[in-house]
């Protein structure tokens, strides 16, 4: 691969923001410490961000409390605006954050853009779900008095986001807490904490702007994370946790929430099927397939893991399937025509190929891919494995990567049963030309999020969320918003 020019976007990356966001202004970490952000397709430097410690989150926690009340008060329509105001400046820059999004992170460009517009969705959405937070009243049943119901915001908010969707992870907890009326301190993935510098900045000059108080919204970068969250969370102060992740940190937040009660909700793990039924049409399969397991290299909690084929198709299933992988063009995603990044580090790359180099092992064929390519940057190509054993240890594990595992089933039932045999239930994928079959797997498949002939189902207006080991709580939808409320019952004569 050619050496990168970033002479073009090196003003850009000169005018990020690098400190922590703290009362309103970008400041250095106490002690001034900083950290590296590489960019995965070349392995340079990007920028030294602040490397936060005890007094920064501890300060973030102390003006999250103090402005909690102020921020509450604030007139629903009037947080309306302001997330509306966010939502287009963000649009309004959607090419700075794709850039920017692309070397911390590696995705395309063209992906990239499409994460901004996805991210900048849930700011609207949650912009006009602010003004419709319900309420209720009604008369006892006894006719001894009146029922109120209302909803109050749940308090100082700490979201934990992930690395992959830098910008859209972090939306999707920080508009809905925003529009309930809570306060928010963000922690961003210490291998992409730019994207989220820099849209603290363009949510700074708004809350300003609005004469917001100093403490409504934090971000500390670090690479301490666990003692950030430990600490925090030991606080009662602080009184809910969002987190996207590994299931095994999401374990950990949710024990040590116990001795506060911190309400919790946790969007964790993922190993999706894609069960492709005997009347399926392939070429709707292909192309759904494709979106379904390259979207975003494969770094997705929803991606599709297991590709569950009709035996009767399989043979010319893999054959396409292999095709399109092996036209797949790698390189930087700023560069022309790309259309697969690197992954986001060596030890993200090494843990795919350790995957794939043990299915082989196990008697698995590479139809395509299946080694580590030599050369600068963390990539692994465009790979799919066929003639796996059903045991095999890649068919139990998340593979966030490009990778493609095919199996096959004789029965429907069967088929459910292989999609069903996982710890995890995020999302599960299912196509068939009947409507009955249709019908039948929408209700037969476990997980939190179910798409019928159809690969993308994300969507803001929607609820997000799984269940079994991948977590619970929902983002998007009319749900999101009930995640950072609390019902308060109001007895009257």
């Amino acid at each position: 691969m050619a050496e990168f020019d970033y002479a073009p976007v090196q003003d850009l990356l000169d005018s990020l923001p690098t400190g922590l966001w703290l009362g309103g202004k970008n400041v250095d970490a106490t002690g001034g410490e900083t950290f590296e952000v590489l960019d995965p397709a070349t392995e340079q430097v990007l920028a030294k961000v602040a490397d936060g410690r005890s007094e920064d989150w501890m300060a973030a926690l102390e003006g999250a409390s103090a402005s909690q009340s102020q921020w509450a008060a604030v007139p629903p329509r009037e947080r309306s605006i302001i997330l509306h105001e966010v939502f287009e400046r963000v649009t309004a820059r959607k090419e700075d954050f794709a850039r920017v999004m692309t070397l911390e992170m590696g995705k395309p460009y063209a992906e990239a853009l499409g994460e901004v517009a996805y991210g900048a969705e849930y700011i609207r959405w949650f912009a006009e779900e602010a003004v419709r937070i319900p309420g209720r009243y009604s008369q006892s049943p006894a006719g001894n008095g009146s029922i109120t119901v209302s909803h109050t915001p749940v308090g100082p908010v700490l979201a934990i986001t992930p690395w992959n969707f830098p910008l859209a992870m972090a939306t999707r907890k920080i508009a809905p807490a925003l529009a309930a009326g809570c306060t928010v301190i963000v922690k961003p993935a210490a291998e992409t904490p730019l994207t989220m510098l820099l849209f603290g900045q363009v949510l700074a000059e708004v809350l300003a702007e609005h004469d917001a108080p100093a403490g409504v919204f934090s971000i500390i970068t670090t690479r301490k994370s666990s003692a950030l969250s430990e600490e925090l969370m030991a606080d009662a102060r602080l009184r809910k946790v969002t987190f996207t992740g590994s299931t095994g940190v999401g374990k950990v937040l949710v024990r040590q929430s116990a001795d506060n009660l911190q309400r919790t909700s946790m969007e964790l793990g993922g190993n999706a099927p894609f069960l492709v039924c005997e009347d399926a049409d392939l070429d709707l399969v292909l192309g759904c397939a494709m979106q379904a397991k390259m979207r975003n290299g494969g770094e997705a909690c929803i991606a599709a893991n297991r590709f569950i084929v009709h035996e009767s198709l399989a043979e010319e299933f893999t054959q396409r399937l292999t095709e399109q992988m092996a036209a797949v063009t790698v390189g930087h995603g700023l560069e022309d025509g790309v259309t697969l990044g690197p992954l986001i580090s060596a030890k993200q790359r090494d843990a795919v190929a350790e995957l794939v180099s043990g299915a082989l092992a196990q008697g698995a064929v590479a139809t395509t891919g299946g080694s580590v390519p030599e050369g600068t940057g963390y990539f692994y190509p465009a790979t799919v494995l066929a003639q796996l054993a059903d045991d095999a240890d890649i068919l139990r594990q998340e593979i966030f990567g490009p990778v493609a595992t095919v199996t096959t089933f004789a029965t429907l039932e069967e088929g459910v049963a292989k999609a069903n045999d996982t710890e995890f239930g995020l999302a599960a994928y299912a196509f068939t030309e009947n409507v009955h079959t249709a019908d039948y797997l929408a209700h037969a498949l476990e997980a939190g999020m179910v798409g019928i002939n159809r690969a993308a189902i994300s969507d803001a207006a929607a609820p997000f969320g799984g269940i079994k080991q991948s977590g619970f709580g929902r983002e998007g939808g009319a749900e999101g918003i009930e995640e950072y409320i609390s019902v308060r019952y109001i007895a009257k004569p």
